[in-house]
């Protein structure tokens, strides 16, 4: 099943249309298959170079692994951060880009303090790739936003889905809700070939070499959070056992998310 689920992940690269240097409107392209969901900081944001469907820009003079560190990097003494408390598994600390991407952090925060998030489940689960949760429905058909309505995605050249990132699930362009995952895969030598192939930046892959993460994702769902501490909690959860549509068996539950400020 793993050398299945890393087959598939290889062969929606390959038919993608849209790739970082021979496209870079492809922010607003429509969401992966395999990253989909059915649902109706520390980052210093001057030196950002903000996607849009207007700019014309030159990825291979984006200094990809700076950002990386950056993105990486413990948040500063008292910055807000969140502390993901998951029944019979620990704890997930996780900081914020909110200079980058503030309604998706607003959002994630304000349902957080609400208790919006207390007794859901991580619904969808594929190891070697990410943990996805945040559904009221447990289904992945529901769950919305603060606003009641889908917001924008917030994409940023800066912020790249790497092992670790907290990321908006979406069901498309500008469909953000209620729904989340984590990321989770490590460095592939396969895939990195595959990026080579499809001639991604070169030092976007030198980045992802050091960090991992999935590249496929890169430009299709908005970035706003960084694990900084409990990967071997998501690692755990990513490894449970799961039925034919990815959902674990035994429920791994969110008893709740704690909005603090962070302590050196």
């Amino acid at each position: 099943m793993k050398h299945l689920k890393k087959c598939l992940t290889i062969i929606v690269m390959l038919i993608m249309i849209a790739c970082l240097s021979g496209c870079e409107n492809n922010s607003n392209t429509n969401n992966n298959e395999k990253s989909s969901t059915k649902s109706s900081s520390s980052t210093d944001n001057k030196n950002s170079t903000k996607k849009s469907s207007s700019e014309n820009v030159d990825v291979e003079s984006i200094d990809f692994i700076s950002a990386a560190e950056k993105q990486i990097a413990l948040p500063e003494n008292g910055e807000t951060i969140a502390i993901m408390h998951i029944k019979n598994y620990g704890d997930i600390k996780i900081k914020f880009f909110n200079n980058i991407a503030p309604k998706a952090v607003e959002n994630f925060v304000t349902h957080a303090k609400e208790g919006y998030y207390n007794g859901l489940i991580f619904h969808r689960v594929i190891n070697d790739f990410m943990i996805q949760g945040g559904d009221p429905t447990g289904t992945g058909a529901g769950g919305e936003s603060i606003w009641g309505k889908a917001f924008e995605d917030e994409f940023s050249y800066d912020l790249v889905p790497y092992r670790g990132a907290l990321c908006m699930a979406n069901s498309g362009s500008n469909t953000n809700g209620s729904q989340f995952f984590i990321e989770q895969a490590k460095f592939d030598e396969d895939t990195a070939t595959m990026l080579k192939q499809y001639n991604y930046p070169s030092n976007l892959i030198e980045a992802y070499k050091t960090y991992g993460g999935s590249m496929h994702l890169f430009g299709k769902h908005t970035v706003f959070g960084q694990v900084i501490e409990g990967m071997e909690i998501v690692d755990k959860i990513a490894a449970t056992e799961t039925d034919e549509n990815d959902k674990p068996i035994n429920d791994v539950v969110i008893e709740s998310i704690e909005i603090t400020n962070y302590v050196k």
